[in-house]
Protein backbone atom coordinates (compact mmCIF):
# COMPACT_ATOMS: atom_id res chain seq x y z
CA UNK A 1 0.00 0.00 0.00
CA UNK A 2 0.64 3.61 -1.00
CA UNK A 3 0.15 6.85 0.55
CA UNK A 4 -0.47 10.54 -1.30
CA UNK A 5 -0.89 14.03 0.49
CA UNK A 6 -1.54 16.62 -1.37
CA UNK A 7 -1.42 20.27 0.98
CA UNK A 8 -3.14 22.85 -1.08
CA UNK A 9 -4.22 26.18 0.00
CA UNK A 10 -7.17 25.40 0.94
CA UNK A 11 -7.96 22.04 1.04
CA UNK A 12 -5.31 18.66 2.18
CA UNK A 13 -6.35 15.48 -0.23
CA UNK A 14 -5.23 12.42 1.04
CA UNK A 15 -5.51 8.79 -0.34
CA UNK A 16 -4.37 5.45 0.39
CA UNK A 17 -3.99 3.34 -2.35
CA UNK A 18 -3.42 -0.55 -2.97
CA UNK A 19 -2.72 -2.89 -6.60
CA UNK A 20 -6.37 -2.88 -6.67
CA UNK A 21 -7.25 0.31 -6.41
CA UNK A 22 -8.38 3.34 -4.14
CA UNK A 23 -8.93 1.94 -0.54
CA UNK A 24 -9.44 5.60 1.28
CA UNK A 25 -9.97 8.94 0.61
CA UNK A 26 -10.10 11.98 2.64
CA UNK A 27 -10.01 15.76 2.62
CA UNK A 28 -9.75 18.11 5.29
CA UNK A 29 -9.05 21.71 5.19
CA UNK A 30 -5.94 22.89 5.17
CA UNK A 31 -4.84 25.01 8.07
CA UNK A 32 -1.54 27.35 7.09
CA UNK A 33 -0.42 28.34 10.40
CA UNK A 34 0.20 24.59 11.01
CA UNK A 35 0.93 22.34 8.30
CA UNK A 36 2.07 19.90 10.58
CA UNK A 37 -1.50 19.14 12.77
CA UNK A 38 -2.92 19.37 8.90
CA UNK A 39 -0.53 16.45 7.99
CA UNK A 40 -1.09 14.19 10.68
CA UNK A 41 -4.65 14.47 10.85
CA UNK A 42 -4.70 13.59 7.26
CA UNK A 43 -2.42 10.55 8.01
CA UNK A 44 -4.74 9.70 11.38
CA UNK A 45 -7.66 9.14 9.05
CA UNK A 46 -5.80 7.84 6.50
CA UNK A 47 -4.54 4.71 8.88
CA UNK A 48 -7.70 4.25 10.93
CA UNK A 49 -7.91 0.53 11.29
CA UNK A 50 -4.91 -0.16 8.93
CA UNK A 51 -1.86 -2.14 9.75
CA UNK A 52 1.03 1.06 9.21
CA UNK A 53 3.77 -2.01 8.32
CA UNK A 54 1.41 -2.70 4.90
CA UNK A 55 2.69 0.65 4.08
CA UNK A 56 5.56 0.59 1.52
CA UNK A 57 5.52 4.04 0.11
CA UNK A 58 4.60 7.58 1.37
CA UNK A 59 4.74 11.35 -0.91
CA UNK A 60 3.79 14.41 0.45
CA UNK A 61 3.37 17.30 -2.45
CA UNK A 62 3.93 20.81 -0.21
CA UNK A 63 2.74 24.45 -0.69
CA UNK A 64 5.27 25.17 2.45
CA UNK A 65 8.30 26.11 0.37
CA UNK A 66 6.25 27.86 -1.78
CA UNK A 67 3.82 30.14 0.29
CA UNK A 68 7.10 30.85 2.41
CA UNK A 69 8.64 32.88 -0.85
CA UNK A 70 5.50 33.91 -1.93
CA UNK A 71 4.50 35.30 1.51
CA UNK A 72 8.29 36.82 1.47
CA UNK A 73 8.27 34.83 4.84
CA UNK A 74 11.88 33.42 4.78
CA UNK A 75 15.08 33.76 7.26
CA UNK A 76 17.94 35.89 6.89
CA UNK A 77 20.51 34.55 5.08
CA UNK A 78 24.23 35.49 4.33
CA UNK A 79 25.55 35.08 0.50
CA UNK A 80 29.37 35.36 -0.09
CA UNK A 81 29.44 35.79 -3.92
CA UNK A 82 32.67 35.79 -5.80
CA UNK A 83 33.22 36.83 -9.60
CA UNK A 84 36.42 37.84 -10.98
CA UNK A 85 36.27 40.05 -14.02
CA UNK A 86 33.52 40.35 -16.49
CA UNK A 87 29.82 40.41 -14.72
CA UNK A 88 29.00 42.62 -11.22
CA UNK A 89 27.46 40.26 -8.83
CA UNK A 90 26.65 43.47 -7.11
CA UNK A 91 23.21 43.38 -9.51
CA UNK A 92 22.62 40.43 -8.08
CA UNK A 93 21.99 40.77 -4.49
CA UNK A 94 19.20 38.93 -2.63
CA UNK A 95 19.49 40.60 0.79
CA UNK A 96 21.38 42.58 3.21
CA UNK A 97 24.34 40.26 4.30
CA UNK A 98 25.59 39.74 0.93
CA UNK A 99 28.90 39.79 0.08
CA UNK A 100 31.26 40.41 -3.28
CA UNK A 101 34.51 38.90 -2.37
CA UNK A 102 37.85 38.74 -3.90
CA UNK A 103 38.77 35.47 -5.64
CA UNK A 104 38.39 33.76 -9.50
CA UNK A 105 38.07 31.01 -11.59
CA UNK A 106 37.68 30.74 -15.02
CA UNK A 107 35.46 28.54 -17.70
CA UNK A 108 38.10 26.07 -17.84
CA UNK A 109 38.42 25.78 -14.10
CA UNK A 110 41.55 27.71 -13.73
CA UNK A 111 42.42 29.82 -10.73
CA UNK A 112 43.18 33.01 -11.74
CA UNK A 113 43.09 35.10 -8.43
CA UNK A 114 42.86 33.39 -4.87
CA UNK A 115 40.27 33.49 -1.83
CA UNK A 116 41.56 36.18 0.56
CA UNK A 117 41.00 34.02 3.59
CA UNK A 118 41.11 36.76 6.04
CA UNK A 119 38.43 38.65 4.31
CA UNK A 120 36.10 35.18 4.37
CA UNK A 121 37.38 35.13 8.38
CA UNK A 122 35.96 39.24 8.76
CA UNK A 123 32.64 38.19 6.84
CA UNK A 124 31.63 35.00 9.37
CA UNK A 125 32.44 37.21 11.92
CA UNK A 126 29.87 39.96 11.07
CA UNK A 127 27.23 36.85 10.27
CA UNK A 128 27.76 35.21 13.20
CA UNK A 129 27.26 38.59 15.40
CA UNK A 130 24.28 39.35 13.51
CA UNK A 131 22.91 36.17 14.71
CA UNK A 132 22.96 34.17 10.43
CA UNK A 133 22.78 30.76 10.87
CA UNK A 134 22.10 30.10 6.86
CA UNK A 135 24.73 31.24 4.41
CA UNK A 136 25.04 30.44 0.75
CA UNK A 137 28.19 30.79 -1.44
CA UNK A 138 28.86 30.81 -4.97
CA UNK A 139 31.56 31.44 -7.25
CA UNK A 140 30.72 32.46 -10.83
CA UNK A 141 32.20 28.89 -12.83
CA UNK A 142 32.08 26.65 -9.95
CA UNK A 143 31.09 23.71 -11.91
CA UNK A 144 34.30 23.51 -13.70
CA UNK A 145 35.91 23.76 -10.36
CA UNK A 146 34.39 23.73 -6.98
CA UNK A 147 37.52 24.89 -4.46
CA UNK A 148 36.79 28.36 -4.03
CA UNK A 149 33.69 27.34 -2.45
CA UNK A 150 34.49 24.41 -0.55
CA UNK A 151 37.00 27.06 0.39
CA UNK A 152 34.92 29.14 1.98
CA UNK A 153 32.37 27.23 3.59
CA UNK A 154 35.24 25.18 5.31
CA UNK A 155 36.13 28.58 7.32
CA UNK A 156 32.56 29.35 7.50
CA UNK A 157 32.09 26.30 9.63
CA UNK A 158 33.24 27.41 12.66
CA UNK A 159 30.54 30.27 12.74
CA UNK A 160 27.25 28.88 11.14
CA UNK A 161 25.29 25.94 11.39
CA UNK A 162 24.72 25.22 7.50
CA UNK A 163 26.92 26.26 4.16
CA UNK A 164 24.84 26.07 0.43
CA UNK A 165 27.39 25.87 -1.77
CA UNK A 166 26.72 26.88 -5.72
CA UNK A 167 28.21 23.56 -7.39
CA UNK A 168 25.68 21.36 -5.70
CA UNK A 169 22.41 23.44 -7.52
CA UNK A 170 22.89 23.10 -10.47
CA UNK A 171 25.07 21.32 -13.71
CA UNK A 172 23.86 24.54 -16.02
CA UNK A 173 26.13 27.57 -16.14
CA UNK A 174 24.11 30.40 -15.36
CA UNK A 175 25.60 32.82 -12.23
CA UNK A 176 22.75 34.74 -11.89
CA UNK A 177 20.09 31.97 -11.20
CA UNK A 178 22.57 30.08 -9.23
CA UNK A 179 22.63 32.70 -7.06
CA UNK A 180 19.10 33.08 -6.28
CA UNK A 181 18.61 29.31 -6.34
CA UNK A 182 21.90 29.19 -3.83
CA UNK A 183 19.99 31.76 -2.02
CA UNK A 184 16.19 30.24 -1.93
CA UNK A 185 17.65 26.49 -0.08
CA UNK A 186 19.48 28.71 2.23
CA UNK A 187 16.13 30.62 3.06
CA UNK A 188 13.61 27.84 3.24
CA UNK A 189 16.14 25.24 4.69
CA UNK A 190 15.25 26.22 8.91
CA UNK A 191 11.39 25.42 7.93
CA UNK A 192 11.46 22.79 5.65
CA UNK A 193 13.59 21.23 7.96
CA UNK A 194 11.76 21.56 11.14
CA UNK A 195 8.39 20.82 9.39
CA UNK A 196 9.01 17.59 7.93
CA UNK A 197 11.25 16.42 10.84
CA UNK A 198 8.19 16.89 13.13
CA UNK A 199 6.17 15.16 10.42
CA UNK A 200 8.47 11.89 10.44
CA UNK A 201 8.75 12.07 14.12
CA UNK A 202 5.01 11.84 14.42
CA UNK A 203 4.61 8.77 11.52
CA UNK A 204 7.33 6.91 13.63
CA UNK A 205 5.07 7.44 17.03
CA UNK A 206 2.37 6.10 14.78
CA UNK A 207 4.41 2.83 13.57
CA UNK A 208 5.04 4.30 10.08
CA UNK A 209 9.02 3.99 9.56
CA UNK A 210 9.80 3.71 5.89
CA UNK A 211 11.17 6.93 4.43
CA UNK A 212 9.25 9.93 3.84
CA UNK A 213 8.84 10.95 -0.13
CA UNK A 214 8.76 14.79 -1.22
CA UNK A 215 7.11 15.61 -4.73
CA UNK A 216 9.37 18.22 -6.44
CA UNK A 217 8.56 20.59 -8.96
CA UNK A 218 9.75 18.41 -11.78
CA UNK A 219 6.96 16.17 -11.28
CA UNK A 220 9.58 13.28 -9.38
CA UNK A 221 9.98 12.42 -5.89
CA UNK A 222 12.96 12.44 -3.69
CA UNK A 223 13.45 11.20 -0.36
CA UNK A 224 13.61 13.34 3.06
CA UNK A 225 17.23 13.28 3.53
CA UNK A 226 17.74 14.00 -0.49
CA UNK A 227 15.34 17.52 0.16
CA UNK A 228 17.48 18.64 3.09
CA UNK A 229 20.45 19.26 1.23
CA UNK A 230 17.96 20.95 -1.43
CA UNK A 231 14.67 22.29 -0.36
CA UNK A 232 14.31 24.70 -3.07
CA UNK A 233 13.47 21.51 -5.01
CA UNK A 234 10.07 21.45 -2.92
CA UNK A 235 8.61 24.89 -4.59
CA UNK A 236 6.04 24.11 -6.68
CA UNK A 237 5.73 20.49 -5.72
CA UNK A 238 1.57 21.19 -5.62
CA UNK A 239 1.00 22.09 -9.31
CA UNK A 240 3.26 19.13 -10.21
CA UNK A 241 0.85 16.31 -8.44
CA UNK A 242 -2.05 18.15 -10.36
CA UNK A 243 0.37 17.31 -13.85
CA UNK A 244 1.34 13.90 -12.78
CA UNK A 245 -2.59 13.43 -11.90
CA UNK A 246 -3.62 14.40 -15.35
CA UNK A 247 -1.06 12.19 -17.04
CA UNK A 248 -3.19 8.96 -17.43
CA UNK A 249 -5.92 10.23 -18.73
CA UNK A 250 -4.54 13.05 -21.66
CA UNK A 251 -4.26 11.56 -25.42
CA UNK A 252 -1.63 10.25 -26.98
CA UNK A 253 0.17 12.52 -29.93
CA UNK A 254 -2.36 15.15 -28.89
CA UNK A 255 -1.56 18.01 -27.02
CA UNK A 256 -4.07 18.69 -23.36
CA UNK A 257 -4.58 21.59 -21.31
CA UNK A 258 -4.69 20.52 -17.13
CA UNK A 259 -6.68 22.51 -15.14
CA UNK A 260 -6.62 21.80 -11.28
CA UNK A 261 -9.67 24.16 -9.84
CA UNK A 262 -9.01 24.93 -6.01
CA UNK A 263 -10.46 26.59 -3.32
CA UNK A 264 -8.20 29.42 -4.03
CA UNK A 265 -6.14 29.01 -7.48
CA UNK A 266 -6.30 27.63 -10.99
CA UNK A 267 -3.17 25.95 -11.96
CA UNK A 268 -2.59 25.67 -15.42
CA UNK A 269 -0.18 23.32 -17.21
CA UNK A 270 -0.24 21.68 -20.84
CA UNK A 271 0.57 18.02 -21.81
CA UNK A 272 1.98 16.99 -25.38
CA UNK A 273 1.57 13.10 -25.98
CA UNK A 274 1.08 12.64 -22.21
CA UNK A 275 4.41 14.43 -21.77
CA UNK A 276 4.70 17.70 -19.23
CA UNK A 277 6.15 20.81 -20.40
CA UNK A 278 9.84 21.54 -18.62
CA UNK A 279 10.66 25.13 -17.73
CA UNK A 280 14.14 25.02 -19.53
CA UNK A 281 16.05 27.30 -17.48
CA UNK A 282 14.10 27.02 -14.06
CA UNK A 283 11.48 27.80 -11.88
CA UNK A 284 10.82 31.45 -11.71
CA UNK A 285 8.19 33.31 -9.86
CA UNK A 286 8.57 37.22 -9.21
CA UNK A 287 11.87 38.77 -8.81
CA UNK A 288 13.08 35.21 -7.98
CA UNK A 289 14.81 33.53 -11.51
CA UNK A 290 15.97 30.28 -10.58
CA UNK A 291 17.81 26.88 -11.80
CA UNK A 292 15.19 24.66 -10.05
CA UNK A 293 14.36 22.01 -12.29
CA UNK A 294 10.19 22.63 -12.93
CA UNK A 295 7.27 21.16 -15.00
CA UNK A 296 5.86 24.64 -17.14
CA UNK A 297 2.75 25.49 -14.84
CA UNK A 298 1.41 28.85 -13.90
CA UNK A 299 -1.26 30.05 -11.54
CA UNK A 300 -4.56 32.29 -11.53
CA UNK A 301 -5.86 33.86 -8.91
CA UNK A 302 -9.21 32.31 -9.23
CA UNK A 303 -11.02 28.91 -7.16
CA UNK A 304 -14.30 28.37 -5.83
CA UNK A 305 -13.48 29.47 -2.83
CA UNK A 306 -12.62 33.02 -4.17
CA UNK A 307 -14.59 36.02 -2.83
CA UNK A 308 -16.99 37.17 -5.28
CA UNK A 309 -17.80 41.09 -4.92
CA UNK A 310 -19.52 44.45 -7.13
CA UNK A 311 -16.76 47.37 -8.17
CA UNK A 312 -18.29 50.10 -9.63
CA UNK A 313 -21.28 47.78 -11.49
CA UNK A 314 -18.66 45.32 -12.21
CA UNK A 315 -18.86 41.74 -11.04
CA UNK A 316 -15.18 40.90 -9.68
CA UNK A 317 -13.71 37.35 -8.44
CA UNK A 318 -10.98 36.92 -6.47
CA UNK A 319 -7.96 36.65 -6.35
CA UNK A 320 -8.67 36.69 -2.15
CA UNK A 321 -10.22 34.17 -0.26
CA UNK A 322 -11.71 34.98 3.01
CA UNK A 323 -12.36 31.62 3.95
CA UNK A 324 -14.71 28.70 2.58
CA UNK A 325 -17.79 29.50 0.93
CA UNK A 326 -21.33 30.48 2.73
CA UNK A 327 -22.82 27.33 2.20
CA UNK A 328 -20.05 25.81 4.70
CA UNK A 329 -20.22 28.36 7.18
CA UNK A 330 -17.98 31.35 5.15
CA UNK A 331 -18.96 34.95 5.12
CA UNK A 332 -18.58 35.92 2.12
CA UNK A 333 -20.40 34.71 -1.42
CA UNK A 334 -17.80 32.51 -3.87
CA UNK A 335 -17.99 30.47 -7.14
CA UNK A 336 -19.17 27.63 -4.74
CA UNK A 337 -22.52 29.56 -3.50
CA UNK A 338 -23.29 30.31 -7.11
CA UNK A 339 -22.91 26.40 -7.87
CA UNK A 340 -24.99 25.78 -5.06
CA UNK A 341 -27.99 28.07 -5.89
CA UNK A 342 -27.74 26.66 -9.82
CA UNK A 343 -28.30 23.33 -8.54
CA UNK A 344 -25.01 21.86 -9.26
CA UNK A 345 -23.54 21.40 -6.02
CA UNK A 346 -25.97 19.41 -3.41
CA UNK A 347 -23.99 19.78 -0.73
CA UNK A 348 -23.89 22.51 2.17
CA UNK A 349 -26.24 25.06 3.25
CA UNK A 350 -28.12 26.04 0.20
CA UNK A 351 -30.01 29.11 2.49
CA UNK A 352 -26.83 30.99 3.36
CA UNK A 353 -25.63 30.49 -0.61
CA UNK A 354 -28.63 32.11 -1.19
CA UNK A 355 -27.87 34.97 0.55
CA UNK A 356 -24.44 35.78 -0.78
CA UNK A 357 -26.08 35.45 -4.08
CA UNK A 358 -29.06 37.70 -3.20
CA UNK A 359 -26.68 40.69 -2.20
CA UNK A 360 -24.38 40.47 -5.31
CA UNK A 361 -27.98 40.24 -7.97
CA UNK A 362 -29.18 43.04 -6.28
CA UNK A 363 -25.91 45.16 -6.66
CA UNK A 364 -25.72 43.91 -10.16
CA UNK A 365 -29.83 44.02 -10.86
CA UNK A 366 -30.63 40.27 -11.82
CA UNK A 367 -32.12 37.59 -10.23
CA UNK A 368 -30.42 34.89 -8.26
CA UNK A 369 -30.37 32.52 -10.64
CA UNK A 370 -28.97 35.33 -13.27
CA UNK A 371 -26.43 36.62 -10.93
CA UNK A 372 -25.06 32.85 -9.95
CA UNK A 373 -24.99 32.00 -13.31
CA UNK A 374 -22.82 35.09 -14.47
CA UNK A 375 -20.54 34.20 -11.72
CA UNK A 376 -19.97 30.66 -13.26
CA UNK A 377 -19.64 32.12 -16.32
CA UNK A 378 -16.71 34.62 -15.20
CA UNK A 379 -14.84 32.10 -13.42
CA UNK A 380 -14.63 30.08 -16.60
CA UNK A 381 -14.02 33.03 -18.48
CA UNK A 382 -10.76 34.66 -16.66
CA UNK A 383 -9.44 30.68 -16.53
CA UNK A 384 -9.81 30.26 -19.95
CA UNK A 385 -8.54 33.85 -20.76
CA UNK A 386 -5.14 32.70 -18.53
CA UNK A 387 -4.86 30.00 -20.28
CA UNK A 388 -5.29 31.08 -24.16
CA UNK A 389 -2.62 33.58 -22.77
CA UNK A 390 -0.32 31.17 -21.88
CA UNK A 391 -0.68 28.75 -25.18
CA UNK A 392 -0.16 32.40 -26.89
CA UNK A 393 2.79 32.63 -25.07
CA UNK A 394 4.26 29.30 -25.53
CA UNK A 395 3.84 29.67 -28.97
CA UNK A 396 5.74 32.25 -29.26
CA UNK A 397 9.15 29.93 -27.72
CA UNK A 398 11.03 27.24 -28.37
CA UNK A 399 8.73 24.15 -26.37
CA UNK A 400 10.54 22.17 -23.98
CA UNK A 401 8.82 18.62 -22.66
CA UNK A 402 10.22 17.02 -19.79
CA UNK A 403 11.98 14.45 -22.64
CA UNK A 404 12.91 16.59 -25.40
CA UNK A 405 13.42 20.07 -27.37
CA UNK A 406 10.29 20.42 -29.86
CA UNK A 407 12.05 22.66 -32.39
CA UNK A 408 9.41 24.37 -34.21
CA UNK A 409 5.96 23.12 -32.11
CA UNK A 410 3.02 24.41 -31.95
CA UNK A 411 0.53 23.84 -29.17
CA UNK A 412 -2.90 23.02 -30.14
CA UNK A 413 -4.99 21.82 -27.52
CA UNK A 414 -7.95 19.84 -28.57
CA UNK A 415 -9.01 18.93 -25.07
CA UNK A 416 -9.06 20.02 -21.46
CA UNK A 417 -8.86 17.86 -18.64
CA UNK A 418 -9.94 19.01 -15.24
CA UNK A 419 -9.31 18.30 -11.17
CA UNK A 420 -10.31 19.48 -8.34
CA UNK A 421 -13.68 19.42 -6.32
CA UNK A 422 -15.66 21.42 -9.01
CA UNK A 423 -14.33 20.07 -11.93
CA UNK A 424 -17.42 18.19 -13.47
CA UNK A 425 -19.67 21.43 -13.45
CA UNK A 426 -16.63 23.50 -14.81
CA UNK A 427 -15.74 20.79 -17.92
CA UNK A 428 -19.42 21.01 -18.57
CA UNK A 429 -19.87 24.82 -18.35
CA UNK A 430 -16.65 25.32 -20.32
CA UNK A 431 -17.26 22.80 -22.93
CA UNK A 432 -20.85 24.50 -23.65
CA UNK A 433 -18.95 28.20 -23.80
CA UNK A 434 -16.03 27.40 -25.99
CA UNK A 435 -16.86 24.22 -27.63
CA UNK A 436 -13.69 22.91 -26.97
CA UNK A 437 -13.70 19.07 -25.11
CA UNK A 438 -13.92 19.49 -21.17
CA UNK A 439 -13.43 16.17 -18.72
CA UNK A 440 -13.50 15.80 -15.56
CA UNK A 441 -10.59 12.70 -14.54
CA UNK A 442 -11.49 10.23 -12.72
CA UNK A 443 -11.51 10.55 -8.99
CA UNK A 444 -11.32 14.16 -9.83
CA UNK A 445 -11.42 15.24 -6.22
CA UNK A 446 -7.96 13.76 -5.07
CA UNK A 447 -6.70 13.09 -8.15
CA UNK A 448 -3.18 15.72 -7.13
CA UNK A 449 -3.32 13.03 -4.01
CA UNK A 450 -2.60 10.03 -6.55
CA UNK A 451 -0.67 12.07 -8.91
CA UNK A 452 1.99 12.63 -5.58
CA UNK A 453 1.50 9.13 -4.52
CA UNK A 454 2.04 7.65 -8.05
CA UNK A 455 5.21 9.57 -9.25
CA UNK A 456 8.40 7.95 -9.62
CA UNK A 457 11.81 8.96 -8.20
CA UNK A 458 13.79 11.46 -10.79
CA UNK A 459 16.87 13.17 -10.87
CA UNK A 460 19.96 14.32 -13.76
CA UNK A 461 23.36 14.47 -13.84
CA UNK A 462 25.49 17.00 -15.30
CA UNK A 463 29.34 15.09 -16.35
CA UNK A 464 32.37 17.32 -17.68
CA UNK A 465 35.48 15.51 -19.15
CA UNK A 466 38.67 17.83 -20.14
CA UNK A 467 41.29 15.09 -21.95
CA UNK A 468 43.80 18.00 -22.13
CA UNK A 469 43.69 18.34 -18.16
CA UNK A 470 43.14 14.78 -17.56
CA UNK A 471 40.07 15.00 -15.56
CA UNK A 472 36.56 13.96 -15.93
CA UNK A 473 33.94 15.73 -12.87
CA UNK A 474 30.32 16.14 -11.80
CA UNK A 475 30.71 18.54 -9.38
CA UNK A 476 27.44 18.70 -8.21
CA UNK A 477 27.80 15.30 -7.07
CA UNK A 478 31.66 16.11 -5.68
CA UNK A 479 32.56 13.38 -7.99
CA UNK A 480 36.08 13.61 -9.74
CA UNK A 481 38.13 11.23 -11.52
CA UNK A 482 41.54 11.59 -13.83
CA UNK A 483 40.91 10.27 -17.47
CA UNK A 484 43.26 9.68 -20.31
CA UNK A 485 43.57 10.84 -23.54
CA UNK A 486 41.63 8.27 -25.40
CA UNK A 487 38.55 8.96 -23.11
CA UNK A 488 35.52 8.47 -25.10
CA UNK A 489 32.19 9.24 -25.85
CA UNK A 490 31.28 6.34 -24.33
CA UNK A 491 33.43 6.32 -21.16
CA UNK A 492 31.47 9.42 -20.37
CA UNK A 493 27.48 8.31 -20.82
CA UNK A 494 29.01 4.69 -19.34
CA UNK A 495 30.44 7.44 -16.42
CA UNK A 496 27.37 9.52 -16.50
CA UNK A 497 25.04 6.45 -16.13
CA UNK A 498 26.77 5.05 -13.33
CA UNK A 499 26.51 8.34 -11.10
CA UNK A 500 22.82 8.53 -12.27
CA UNK A 501 22.22 5.46 -10.91
CA UNK A 502 24.10 5.85 -7.73
CA UNK A 503 22.15 9.34 -7.39
CA UNK A 504 18.31 7.77 -8.03
CA UNK A 505 19.13 4.93 -5.51
CA UNK A 506 19.89 7.45 -2.59
CA UNK A 507 17.02 9.92 -3.82
CA UNK A 508 14.83 6.73 -3.14
CA UNK A 509 14.31 4.71 -6.41
CA UNK A 510 13.75 1.30 -7.04
CA UNK A 511 17.29 0.06 -7.89
CA UNK A 512 15.64 -2.60 -10.09
CA UNK A 513 13.26 0.50 -11.99
CA UNK A 514 15.83 2.02 -13.60
CA UNK A 515 14.97 1.66 -17.20
CA UNK A 516 13.57 5.21 -17.78
CA UNK A 517 17.36 7.00 -18.20
CA UNK A 518 17.61 9.20 -21.01
CA UNK A 519 20.55 11.77 -22.01
CA UNK A 520 19.50 14.99 -22.99
CA UNK A 521 21.93 16.66 -23.69
CA UNK A 522 25.70 15.81 -24.67
CA UNK A 523 28.28 18.25 -26.58
CA UNK A 524 31.94 17.92 -27.73
CA UNK A 525 34.30 20.03 -28.28
CA UNK A 526 37.85 19.93 -30.12
CA UNK A 527 40.63 21.95 -28.07
CA UNK A 528 43.15 23.14 -30.97
CA UNK A 529 46.51 25.14 -30.13
CA UNK A 530 48.63 26.62 -32.45
CA UNK A 531 47.06 24.50 -35.19
CA UNK A 532 47.43 21.61 -33.64
CA UNK A 533 44.75 18.91 -31.37
CA UNK A 534 45.62 18.95 -27.34
CA UNK A 535 42.53 17.07 -26.37
CA UNK A 536 38.92 16.95 -26.38
CA UNK A 537 36.27 18.63 -23.89
CA UNK A 538 33.06 15.94 -23.40
CA UNK A 539 29.82 17.53 -21.62
CA UNK A 540 26.10 15.42 -21.27
CA UNK A 541 23.57 15.86 -19.52
CA UNK A 542 21.60 12.61 -18.55
CA UNK A 543 18.02 11.79 -16.63
CA UNK A 544 16.00 9.47 -14.73
CA UNK A 545 12.62 10.22 -16.35
CA UNK A 546 9.43 11.56 -15.02
CA UNK A 547 6.73 9.38 -14.64
CA UNK A 548 4.22 6.84 -12.89
CA UNK A 549 5.54 3.83 -10.68
CA UNK A 550 4.47 0.66 -11.86
CA UNK A 551 2.36 -1.76 -10.26
CA UNK A 552 -1.26 0.07 -9.26
CA UNK A 553 -2.41 0.38 -13.12
CA UNK A 554 -5.99 -0.34 -11.34
CA UNK A 555 -6.15 2.95 -9.50
CA UNK A 556 -5.99 4.78 -12.84
CA UNK A 557 -9.06 2.84 -14.66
Amino acid sequence: MIIGIDVGGTHTDAVLLSSNGIEKKIKVSTDSADLFHTILSSFTQLLDNIDPKKIQRVVISTTLTTNAIVQKNMDPVGMIVSAGPGIDPKEFRTGKHYYCVSGSINHRGIEKASVNKMEIEDIAKELKQAGIEYVGVVSKFCVRNPNHEILIKRILNKYVKKVFMGHHVSGNLNFPRRIVTTHLNAAVFSLHKSFFEAVQQSLSEMGLTIPIQILKADGGTMSLASSMVFPGQTVLSGPAASIMGAIPYAPKKKDAIVLDIGGTTTDISFLVDKTPLLEPMGIQRGRYKSLIRSLRTDSKGIGGDSTVRVKDKELMIGPDRQGPAMAFGGPEPTPTDALVVLGLMPEGHQENARKGIHRIALELGLTDLEAADQIFKKCCTVILKKTFEMIDKLNSQPVYTVHEFLEGYKISPRIILLLGGPAPYFAKKIEALYQIKAVAVPEYSVANAIGAALARTTCEVSVNADTEQGIVTAHEENFAEPISKTYSDDDLIETAYTLLKEKAVNSGADPDNLDEVEVVEFQKFNIVRNFSPRGKILRTKMQLKPGLIKGFEKVLH
